[in-house]
């Protein structure tokens, strides 16, 4: 049987990862998507609701149903924009703080899990390389697939 595919490898570690991070925050009472949309909201405060969407490549509607559990549990809120009364902006409420740290603590116990045994060179020389192929493949999505067949060909 052939060795798999860098594709196939990430594909099934990012699930693996997703669905441990699941198990340990079951008790936490969000969903992933919802630990998700905070998290963005943490680093993008203030941010529209499509754009949120397309950070996390899901439909805007998606992101609007999740805002609205978040926003029913007092985690989020929308706020008109100050100049435009048609776009409401995104932020965490003051509640949402202690729902991060514990989010980021079930990461970091999901993150060790995954690392194990692995050392500290390996572990830094993969996130080199990933960073490396996120940069290539960001600027390979830039043009069109035909074009850059034609630059390779």
């Amino acid at each position: 049987m052939p060795p798999p595919t860098v594709g196939f490898l990430l594909h099934d570690v990012a699930r693996l990862l997703r669905k441990r991070f699941e198990q340990h925050a079951r008790d936490f009472g969000l969903t992933r998507s919802q630990w998700q949309v905070l998290a963005y909201l943490d680093r993008n405060a203030g941010i529209q609701q499509g754009a949120l969407a397309e950070l996390m490549d899901v439909e805007p509607i998606t992101v609007g149903r999740i805002l609205d559990k978040l926003e029913s549990c007092g985690l989020a809120e929308r706020r008109p924009h100050a100049t435009d009364r048609r776009i409401w902006q995104l932020y965490l409420t003051e509640k949402a703080g202690p729902k991060l740290a514990e989010m980021r603590a079930l990461g970091e116990l999901t993150r060790a899990e995954a690392f194990g045994d692995i050392p500290a060179a390996q572990r830094e020389q993969l996130l080199d390389t990933l960073e490396r192929m996120k940069t290539n493949l960001t600027a390979a999505c830039q043009m069109p697939a035909t074009e850059r067949q034609a630059r390779n060909g």
